[in-house]
């Protein structure tokens, strides 16, 4: 398939984790049932990753974060059928992971988007947890790139 043929959307999340083992999640609203994801989201066109990421961690979790290092991109297809808005254009979806830290703010809940809420949530009870992929695959990164 040609590039013309399918619509590309370019995310940016950050992993962070605090010295009590708990990550950062944030309750995603769009789907059929309510689930856990990475803070982070929708690169917007004039943005970098960067500023994307450290845009949308403020507006889904209230902090101010400072990027670390890149853990990686990861990419996946989305067939028009499985996608949100409905199109008969696939999805090829990339994704940019980065560790960060807190740095300021305070945490709150984003109004009017697409996460209801952030919360700080224990690593090991993460695989009880309903969540997006994005959430496994960044653990790993952040996992793999501990070393």
């Amino acid at each position: 398939m040609e590039f013309y043929e399918y619509d590309t959307r370019l995310a940016a999340y950050a992993v962070i984790v605090d010295d009590r083992e708990r990550i950062l999640l944030a309750l995603w609203n769009e789907g059929d049932e309510p689930a856990w994801t990475m803070p982070g989201g929708g690169v917007e066109l004039e943005e970098t990753p960067e500023e994307g990421a450290l845009r949308e961690l403020k507006e889904e979790t209230g902090y101010d974060v400072r990027l670390g290092r890149l853990l990686g991109v990861h990419a996946h297809v989305i067939a028009p059928e499985g996608r949100i808005l409905r199109t008969e254009r696939p999805l090829r979806s990339l994704r940019v992971v980065y560790e960060a830290e807190v740095t300021g703010g305070e945490l709150t809940f984003e109004v009017d988007g697409t996460t209801d809420e952030a919360r700080w949530i224990p690593l090991d009870e993460v695989p009880d947890l309903p969540r997006s992929s994005i959430v496994d695959t960044a653990i790993a990164m952040w996992l793999g790139a501990r070393g």
